[in-house]
């Protein structure tokens, strides 16, 4: 609902923004306009990945999709990137290079459409926030934190522009509007380098959280039948999945059919324990005391899971 409500909120003050700063000339105003447009795409892009993550695993990608929404985030990031910054920074060139002729009719319809359009980008952050705090101050969902970042740079970049045409109106000089706009793509550059690194690292493996994976770590250790826990190995594969591969060494003495009851009982306490924790590979040994002296946990040898 926060996405469908942020998109709504940037197709209605892209095409304001846009009427007023063709009717007005205004660069910073331009530049919002383009700011407006990179959003509407980017929540599209957002609605896309909410419903292509939540497909059920198949043959053909056996872990599911949930790594639909970093991809989507990360096409996100690109579109703040190239349709908002990169055309915020031409308009401040352009302005600086040929000036900006404004009269004063244009002043007054541009800042007024900067109004509407700040007290509606607030309304969409407060409701972001609100739906961050609802679920414990957490920004795991990558949707959610994509909003919340858009409409915090959009309040901030709208705020520039009123700044950047206001002191334009006093003073006369078009080398403050430029400013504005060159601020607003630098703002814009920045957001798109963060949500693009995150998705980047979501996308090539990023391991659970370090709590998380203390508390796996913790529950393995605590089984009875583990000796040790050689090796332990996450990944995220989703909003709420996560990959786990561990190593594990058994205590001796354990036959075969011993050894299968103890690796299902130890997977299903784990997934009670940590519900997102719902991809489990053990790789079991069991070890005479003399075998296990000689193990990679013992010489302190690492390999694969």
């Amino acid at each position: 609902m926060t996405v469908w409500v942020a998109l709504a909120a940037n197709l209605v003050i892209a095409a304001a923004k846009a009427a007023g700063g063709l009717l007005a000339g205004s660069p910073a105003l331009m530049s919002e306009a383009a700011h407006s447009v990179a959003d509407s795409l980017n929540e599209v892009f957002l609605l896309a990945a909410l419903r292509r993550s939540r497909r059920p695993a198949d043959a053909r990608h056996p872990f599911g999709y949930g790594k639909e929404r970093f991809f989507w985030s990360l096409l996100a990031a690109v579109g703040i990137f190239v349709m908002g910054g990169c055309f915020s920074f031409f308009q401040g060139a352009e302005a600086l290079h040929s000036g900006a002729e404004e009269k004063f009719s244009g002043y007054v319809a541009g800042l007024i459409v900067l109004g509407v359009a700040l007290l509606a980008e607030g309304a969409s952050l407060f409701r972001a926030l609100h739906q961050v705090r609802r679920q414990g101050g957490s920004l795991k969902d990558p949707a959610l934190r994509t909003v919340v970042a858009e409409d915090g740079t959009a309040v901030l970049g709208v705020t520039l522009a009123i700044v950047g045409m206001a002191l334009h109106m006093a003073t006369g000089q078009v080398v403050w509007e430029a400013s504005a706009s060159l601020a607003i793509g630098v703002l814009l550059v920045y957001v798109a380098y963060r949500l693009g690194r995150d998705a980047r690292d979501q996308l090539i493996g990023e391991a659970a959280d370090p709590e998380l994976s203390g508390r796996i770590r913790t529950l393995l250790e605590e089984q009875p039948e583990i000796d040790s826990v050689e090796a332990l190995f996450t990944m995220k594969m989703g909003l709420d999945s996560t990959l786990v591969a561990a190593r594990i060494d058994l205590v001796p003495g354990l036959d075969s059919e011993r050894v299968e009851e103890v690796a299902m009982r130890i997977k299903r306490s784990l997934t009670e324990a940590v519900p997102e924790a719902d991809q489990i590979f053990l790789d079991v040994t069991d070890r005479p005391e003399d075998e296990a002296r000689e193990s990679p946990a013992a010489t302190g040898e690492r390999g694969g899971a």
